[in-house]
């Protein structure tokens, strides 16, 4: 069964796209710094797919890995963060030029997204001790 990660007309708001049962398979979000391409652009603002088996073992191959298993993280994030900004395409490349601030960001978001299947946390207030939940994605720049 695959799932379905084509935006279109059916878009969930807030830019989540739901395959046809209504599953959630994209989480957008706002990086924390951003990433700053070679003509000096900012991008922030991107989208991260749920993971498939083939997208954590197909990795496992890759020689990078294998000399070095940190190398994991980074094509990982490629193959899942499915648009950053106005970039083309998200490679290896880009995820390696981001800051760490940014890189750990998208480790959480992955994390809570295919782990814990939401995008949001539950939080307290430390003034009057309410509950809620909030979208770490970020909605508002530096925002997460």
């Amino acid at each position: 069964m695959a799932l379905d990660l084509i935006a279109g007309p059916g878009a969930a708001p807030g830019g989540a796209r739901p395959a046809s049962g209504g599953l959630r398979t994209e989480f957008p979000f706002v990086l924390p710094r951003g990433y700053v391409d070679d003509a000096g652009t900012l991008h922030r603002e991107g989208s991260m797919r749920l993971a498939t088996a083939r997208d954590e073992i197909a990795p496992l191959r890759d020689p990078r890995v294998r000399e070095n298993e940190a190398y994991l993280t980074v094509i990982l994030l490629s193959r899942v963060v499915v648009r950053l900004g106005s970039l083309p395409q998200v490679t290896p490349q880009v995820v390696e030029g981001m800051f760490a601030s940014d890189l750990a960001f998208l480790q959480d978001l992955y994390r809570r997204v295919n782990q814990e299947g939401t995008s949001q946390a539950a939080v307290t207030c430390p003034a009057c001790s309410h509950a809620f939940t909030v979208e770490i994605g970020g909605a508002a720049p530096g925002g997460s």
